[in-house]
């Protein structure tokens, strides 16, 4: 546990998510990949009308975590359209990535905000932090990289999650699965320091707490919820920028890509880089509140973060 004197920011704390068993295995995963590609996307979407519902009536804990987050970002209380509205976004965006995995983005018709912010730093090979959330898909992402010539993506996660995703997406295809690093080995920031100096862009998601790991508390939907700080930390021992980026899943075939320029916490007085740090993390959920807001069947933490 880690302390910082004179700053809200602070590590004590275990978050619900760490407990939630993991329920999709390679073996699962391969056969609704196969259903996938059988079925093709029309045939697997009207399976998948059938399977929330099935999850929708089952899942008691996600279901009220679900009615509790769309309570605050609808402003209303939600109906049952809205949770199978909820459920099935996160199913479409899981059965998405099948495809995208394939290589197959002609599928899609994708739209993207802020583009020249990464299309700039790519043309100059300057690689920067991509800082997303669990809402929509960063799969998507692997689309504008594409699109880029070539743009190499690789996301940093804790080393439990690391594994458990490389495991789903080698399942998938081990060829285009995105490159993982995980961290809370002895070389994870030695091999995400390379790869944002061979101008790669690393993704990391800002929106879910690790115990032990320093968090800030942030408004957020109208009550505070702890976020961690861990990203901006590595930024600024890096040295590089930080650029928001949301996959926001739109109905059928149609995705928006979002990026935004975050707080530069790159060239910091010591003295000041607690607040800098909290700034910065305020700043993030202050727009992620905006995306859930703009698009509130996006976010998939299927938990209590105000808890």
């Amino acid at each position: 546990m880690r302390r910082h004197v004179g700053s809200q920011i602070d590590g004590e704390l275990r978050p619900q998510w760490v407990a939630r068993p993991e329920r999709l295995g390679p073996i699962v995963v391969r056969a609704a990949t196969w259903l996938a590609l059988t079925l093709g996307r029309a045939g697997s979407r009207v399976l998948l009308f059938f399977i929330c519902w099935y999850f929708l009536a089952a899942s008691a804990r996600d279901r009220a975590a679900s009615r509790q987050y769309l309570r605050r970002a609808l402003g209303r209380e939600p109906r049952w359209a809205d949770l199978f509205r909820h459920y099935h976004t996160f199913a479409a965006t899981l059965l998405d990535r099948v495809y995208l995995l394939k290589g197959q983005f002609m599928r899609f018709d994708v739209r993207v905000h802020g583009e020249p912010i990464v299309a700039d730093m790519a043309a100059r090979g300057e690689g920067c932090l991509l800082l997303g959330a669990h809402m929509g898909s960063f799969e998507i992402v692997r689309f504008l990289g594409r699109e880029a010539g070539g743009v190499n993506v690789s996301l940093v996660m804790y080393e439990e999650n690391a594994r458990r995703l490389n495991a789903v997406l080698n399942a998938i295809n081990p060829r285009l699965a995105m490159r993982i690093i995980a961290l809370g080995k002895a070389d994870s920031m030695l091999q995400v320091e390379s790869a944002l100096a061979r101008g790669e862009f690393v993704g990391m998601l800002g929106d879910r707490t690790i115990e032990g790991e320093g968090t800030v508390a942030c408004p957020f939907l109208g009550e505070p919820a702890r976020f961690p700080v861990g990203p901006f930390r590595i930024a600024a021992m890096l040295g590089r920028p930080v650029v928001l980026m949301l996959g926001l899943y739109r109905g059928g075939n149609r995705y928006e890509i979002h990026f935004e320029k975050l707080a530069d916490v790159r060239r910091t007085d010591p003295r000041r880089r607690d607040q800098v740090l909290e700034q910065a993390v305020r700043d993030y959920v202050a727009r992620l509140e905006h995306y859930c807001r703009l698009a509130p069947y996006n976010w998939f933490n299927f938990y209590d973060v105000w808890k």
